[in-house]
């Protein structure tokens, strides 16, 4: 009887963990994704114009986290150096003028197959946004909001 009530508990709070689990992680993009936009502000403050970041690390990580190069990558001229592993890819767009920026992240923390973005879109002067480097569909996001922008895949994550 004691087994069969421990397999039911289990059964029941194995997926809820695992839910919990990935949200926690998906946190980090949105949390890394505001200190970006706090970093971009900083640079336009004092030069004038956005500056691009091409995506770091390179490749879109698994379910294990890995390092960012916050030394040599384009990161380190506008100010933004997580700390840590982290378990997305970042990356910075700009538009032709300077004056929007597209700031997106991807991962596939749960390694099945399908990468999750998340992004922030600030349109130029014109009111024109950016592409995301990493893969943001940047029409599924609404200007000046930082949130999941997966394409087709509409505003939900989990």
């Amino acid at each position: 009887m004691v087994v069969l009530i421990i397999g039911i508990l289990t059964t029941i709070a194995l997926p809820m963990f695992r839910s919990y689990q990935l949200r926690s992680k998906s946190a980090e993009a949105e949390t890394n994704l505001g200190a970006i936009q706090v970093a971009e502000q900083s640079y336009f403050s004092e030069f004038g114009v956005y500056l691009l970041a091409t995506p770091e690390p390179v490749a879109v990580p698994g379910s294990q986290s890995v390092l960012f190069d916050s030394v040599s990558s384009d990161f380190a001229q506008i100010g933004f150096a997580p700390e840590g592993t982290v378990y997305f890819s970042y990356g910075v767009s700009i538009s032709a003028d300077e004056t929007g920026y597209t700031a997106d992240a991807g991962a596939d923390i749960d390694a099945d197959g399908i990468v999750q973005f998340w992004g922030y879109v600030r349109p130029d002067s014109a009111g024109a946004v950016s592409p995301g480097q990493v893969g943001c569909d940047v029409t599924a996001l609404p200007p000046a909001v930082i949130g999941p922008c997966n394409p087709g895949a509409g505003r939900s994550i989990f």
